[in-house]
């Protein structure tokens, strides 16, 4: 029976590690051999996701440590790139996956001791919807927290935006986190300064799970200022990573991780982002996983809130300015619909369009009679009278001696 909700463990259990006093059953060759291949292979290579579609992760292994491919493969490698005007030296990179070692059974070990557990595709906790990148799909994933990524990402909203954020920005992710949480949402975004950790803050705040997709091992705290937030997710959400432990991350690495945020999710938010920003490129794999993409308007004089204005000037995103629209855009059709905005309720709301006329007719200052009323209107005498006793009735206007004038409204 899996947890009843997401973060919900039973005494004994974490979420894809063996309960207490059992043995392990999930090193397998298929587990082993990917671990392996995360050593090898740098996260997101569409060659190696090809070839263990192909052969599978441990025939993928004996090639690549062979730093020999399947002549078939090879020669469908190169059509492809052919076709689609890629250049790529694959014999570069069999030779840079032959000359990296691994060793599956220690990074199990190191994994389990830092607090870490491992999912593959076909685990119960490893979210399907990640099947979507296709070639570029993980390896696997390394998960540290006490939530359930499949459950936690069930109904979750990526946020993303730039570190460099203003205070604009960052109170918008921590307000849009927090409502997201209070309707059952999870948050995923990438831990970083600024939008993202604002993100995780607002979720935390409403004690909704959030998640952490990292650029490095989940046993390296990056930024480093951020190890309470860290250590808070673990608590109630869960930290995700494509690296083994003690890999550190590279500004490739971060791109590479943007796939992930963006597949995880039913929609992206982008805050806050520069024209050119690791956020825009979140968006980017958001539209192309034909998810979600939305964007919070900022001040046309910022420059943080550039990307996003580009994003909706050019209808890739959705401008979206509170929770209940992101909800809308994700939420299922008909349930999720956000309240229409409407200005200030005026008194003279619930008029009708004679009397509304009737009453602009009236002159702002000194009476006028009823005729002259009725011909401004451009109504009848008798609609004028009618209007004008509704009028009174209702304290907007008042009868004198030489006709009719506006109440003032200290007199209604």
């Amino acid at each position: 029976m899996p947890p009843d909700r997401p973060g919900d463990v039973r005494d004994g259990e974490r979420p894809g590690l063996p309960l207490q006093g059992q043995p392990d059953m999930g090193d397998d060759g298929e587990r082993l051999a990917r671990v392996a291949l995360m050593r090898m292979a740098e996260a997101g290579d569409p060659v190696m996701g090809r070839l263990i579609a192909r052969y599978g992760a441990e025939e993928a292994l004996a090639q690549a440590r062979r730093g020999v491919l399947a002549p078939e493969f090879v020669r469908d490698e190169r059509e492809l790139a052919q076709m689609s005007r890629r250049r790529t030296d694959l014999d570069q990179l069999v030779a840079g996956w032959a000359a990296r070692r691994a060793d599956s059974v220690a990074d199990l070990s190191q994994g389990r001791e830092r607090g870490a557990r491992l999912i593959i595709p076909g685990d119960a906790e490893w979210p399907t919807q990640l099947d979507d990148l296709a070639d570029t799909r993980p390896f696997g994933l390394w998960l540290d927290g006490r939530a359930n990524l499949r459950f936690s990402c069930l109904r979750s909203v990526s946020i993303v935006g730039s570190r460099a954020a203003t205070a604009y920005g960052t109170t918008v992710a921590a307000e849009f986190a927090s409502g997201l949480g209070d309707r059952g949402w999870s948050v995923v975004s990438g831990g970083a300064y600024g939008i993202d950790g604002a993100a995780h803050r607002g979720a935390l705040a409403s004690q909704a799970a959030t998640v952490v997709v990292l650029a490095c091992g989940t046993d390296i705290c990056y930024p480093s200022a951020h190890e309470e937030l860290f250590r808070a997710v673990r608590s109630r959400g869960v930290v995700v990573s494509e690296w083994p432990p003690g890999a550190h991350p590279t500004r490739l690495r971060f791109l590479v991780r943007n796939r992930v945020i963006a597949a995880l999710s039913r929609g992206t938010v982008v805050v806050q982002a520069a024209v050119r920003s690791g956020a825009l490129n979140t968006a980017t794999h958001a539209s192309g996983l034909n998810r979600h993409l939305m964007a919070v308007p900022g001040p046309i004089t910022a420059e943080a809130s550039t990307g996003c204005h580009v994003l909706i000037r050019q209808g890739k995103a959705v401008c979206v300015t509170s929770v209940e629209e992101v909800v809308e855009l994700v939420g299922a059709i008909g349930d999720d619909l956000a309240p229409e905005r409407r200005g200030p309720v005026r008194p003279t709301d619930g008029l009708n369009e004679e009397t509304r006329r009737v009453l602009e007719a009236i002159p702002a200052r000194g009476p006028a009679g009823p005729a002259a009323i009725a011909v401004a209107a451009g109504v009848d005498l008798t609609t004028a009278l009618g209007c004008l006793g509704a009028l009174a009735a209702a304290g907007f206007v008042e009868s004198v001696d030489r006709g009719w004038r506006l109440r003032r409204p200290d007199r209604r």
